[in-house]
């Protein structure tokens, strides 16, 4: 965890940073909606993402970067906050009757760089509460799929900060589903519509292999692509007004894909993630990073390359600026999930940890059935199984297993990577699970879950 005095004092990040000649540089924080490791960057070959892919090679590319909640609002919180949501308040979807927001005390990573001088702004979706409490020099919310319009306001932005460090907050409404289908239908101007064939695209092990998925799956990919365009326009637009190469640039995702098993569980299709970064200064192009790292630890990192003090309180991450540039850098090599909302109909608390080779989940509420987000619920994918009843399958995983969960689930990624045959109650990995389960006990007394209440009264978490 890092406090407010170690984000001030240690800056640690390579000398550049501290050099008092070298103008501070901006940071732009791009956020992709729903989308899982659909590049070419990451291996996917119908994937068209020419920009990512560029990005790729001109940046780092992270191969364990993973959200702690796979719901929209709650992980874009954490990473302006730099706290699980269970701490700061974002349990679950900000807009319309959901209402949930931060809490009161929280001092969001905006606020903060602007006490470092920092102009800041937001450009697309911001789905957290209150806007008020972050203080955003430019709050251009909406239109997040009008992505040539998207990057022509970013431009005018970073030419009104006049040559002052800016963050800029990007958030693509791409390639999350809209009422009807993935919001293909729309055309915007300057922005080319690249349709797939069914047939053609890769369906994932953890889908069904059917017609209703595999169209659902070509709009996917087009909606991907009408992001991936979104991404070249901006990247344009920051070297058109000299800003480029002096800006921190992050893309990922909040959560992986908007269908059954991915989106809103934390089985890794719903938060194994992209991450990709550009900082010439920093890091060779190129480059490979294998250290485990979560949306947790992005406010940390952004703080430390401003030089801004934390919020006064401990943040639940820490900056991955020293580590930047290496591929393989020690004691990375685990993170911690918690999943509490994504609908205010949906709560399904869950806790767990992940290292490389072994996920531990803790369901809270496990005697319910799992729920399902409205737009999930009516998309074809679904409603293709439930005619199939229980004995349908989500890739290898049942139907009736992915909505029945068992209080603890242990998977060993290296045999079992779609995670369906759960070891929680096999003997042989007794000292395994308990060792996990310490952990994510220590993880949730640490970071303060209000959710502890519920298990305190268990012999394993007086003993954690």
């Amino acid at each position: 965890m890092l406090s407010r005095r170690q984000v001030a004092a240690s800056l640690a990040a390579p000398a550049i940073l501290r050099s008092q000649t070298q103008r501070r540089m901006n940071i732009v924080l791009a956020i992709a909606d729903d989308l899982g490791r659909t590049t070419g960057a990451y291996g996917d070959s119908v994937a068209k993402t020419p920009n990512l892919d560029r990005l790729a090679r001109e940046g780092v590319r992270f191969t364990h970067a993973f959200c702690t909640t796979a719901s929209c609002s709650a992980s874009r919180s954490v990473m302006l906050t730099g706290l699980h949501n269970h701490a700061n308040g974002q349990f679950g979807h900000a807009h319309d009757y959901h209402h949930f927001s931060l809490h009161p005390h929280i001092r969001p990573l905006p606020a903060l760089l602007k006490t470092a001088g920092y102009r800041t702004g937001l450009i697309g979706k911001f789905h957290v509460a209150p806007p008020a409490q972050f203080g955003w020099d430019l709050l251009a919310e909406g239109a997040d799929r009008n992505v040539r319009q998207m990057a022509e306001t970013a431009r005018k932005f970073v030419q009104d900060c006049a040559g002052s460090p800016f963050y800029l907050h990007i958030g693509y409404g791409d390639p999350h589903r809209a009422q009807v289908g993935f919001g293909n239908s729309v055309s915007y101007p300057g922005v080319a519509k690249t349709p797939f064939e069914p047939a053609q695209v890769r369906v994932p092990s953890w889908l069904p292999d059917n017609p209703g998925t595999r169209r659902e799956l070509a709009e996917y990919y087009e909606a991907a692509n009408r992001l991936d365009q979104g991404a070249g326009f901006l990247l344009d637009a920051l070297s058109s007004t000299g800003q480029l190469d002096n800006t921190l640039f992050v893309f990922l995702s909040d959560n992986g894909p908007a269908f059954p098993n991915a989106k809103t569980n934390v089985y890794d299709a719903g938060s194994h993630l992209p991450m990709m970064i550009r900082a010439p200064s920093l890091a060779r192009g190129g480059s490979i990073n294998n250290a485990m790292v979560s949306w947790t630890d992005l406010a940390p990192t952004f703080l430390e390359i401003a030089g801004a003090a934390g919020p006064g309180y401990p943040l639940h991450g820490r900056s991955w600026l020293p580590v930047l540039g290496r591929e393989n850098p020690a004691g990375w090599d685990q993170i911690f999930y918690s999943h509490t909302f994504h609908e205010v109909t949906m709560h399904y608390p869950i806790r767990g940890t992940r290292t490389r080779r072994w996920k531990y989940l803790r369901n809270l509420d496990w005697q319910k059935e799992f729920p399902h987000a409205s737009d999930l619920y009516d998309s074809e994918t679904w409603q293709g199984l439930l005619k199939g009843g229980e004995a349908a399958r989500l890739g290898r995983r049942s139907v009736k297993d992915y909505l029945f969960r068992p209080h603890e689930e242990l998977y060993d990624l290296n045999q079992d990577p779609d995670e369906v045959v759960n070891l929680a109650a096999e003997p042989r990995y007794r000292e395994t699970l308990l060792q996990l389960r310490r952990e994510v006990i220590q993880f949730r007394k640490r970071t303060g879950d209000p959710w502890l209440i519920n298990d305190q009264h268990r012999p394993e978490f007086r003993a954690g």
